[in-house]
């Protein structure tokens, strides 16, 4: 049997949070339906890591973070959980950056009435990449280079990059930013995994935007990204196994 997949995901008071990772991970079962996917939270949402953890004690697993960048959530809270349960498992990488969140972005504006796949329709629009922002530079240098990556290879008219929580342009500076580029349109893209009270404060600051998209939610690319992920860091594990016998 493969590895289980253990699915950590931040964890938040809004049950929306929580009923989006369910959701992805169906998707991610159905995909593979041979693949135990479990999942796990940081905070607030049942079960904790420790929690499935400990029920994982006895066979392979291995843990991807639903995470964009790798910030102070990747990089210090889920390997500090998975230490005081006593696990071991293996980490994968996280989502960002891939073309993949690029494919799934653009189905969110397309969701929202955007004609993506037009090349005239993408050259007068102007796109916000709303984030959560971070107070890592390294997080916030990611996003500003999916927001490049965006802009160079589907021909938008411009790109800018918005924060929710950290320091930064807000969205309503993005928005002038876009227009002064020469946008005639503009869309605001909320570059958050689930729905909760930062793509809500984006949706508020997004009332001059002619489209503002839903979060990703279960895309079904996040559902690919995610089993890449796992697939790389069990290749990955296996190998030093190998290595080490």
């Amino acid at each position: 049997m493969p590895a289980t997949l253990l699915l950590i995901a931040h964890g938040s008071r809004d049950p929306r949070h929580a009923a989006t990772v369910e959701e992805l991970a169906v998707q991610v079962r159905r995909l593979r339906p041979e693949l135990e996917v479990a999942t796990g939270y940081l905070d607030h949402c049942a079960p904790r890591i420790a929690q499935v953890a400990g029920r994982l004690a006895d066979r392979p697993a291995v843990a991807v973070p639903l995470l964009l960048n790798r910030a102070f959530h990747a990089k210090h809270d889920i390997p500090a959980a998975l230490r005081a349960a006593g696990s071991t498992l293996p980490v994968a990488d996280v989502l960002g950056p891939s073309p993949l969140l690029l494919d799934a972005l653009d189905r969110r504006l397309a969701d929202a009435g955007l004609d993506v796949h037009s090349a005239a329709v993408r050259a007068r629009t102007g796109v916000v990449l709303a984030a959560a922002g971070s107070s890592d530079p390294a997080a916030d240098a990611a996003t500003r280079a999916l927001a490049a990556d965006w802009h160079r290879t589907r021909g938008w008219a411009a790109v800018e990059v918005a924060y929710a929580s950290a320091g930064g342009p807000q969205v309503p500076d993005a928005l002038a930013a876009l227009r002064a580029q020469g946008a005639t349109h503009t869309a605001v893209a909320r570059y958050l995994l689930a729905p909760g009270l930062l793509p809500d404060r984006i949706a508020t600051a997004a009332t001059e935007a002619d489209l503002l998209a839903p979060v990703l939610g279960a895309a079904p690319e996040l559902a690919h990204l995610l089993l890449h992920r796992y697939a790389t860091a069990a290749a990955a594990t296996s190998t030093t196994t190998r290595l080490a016998a």
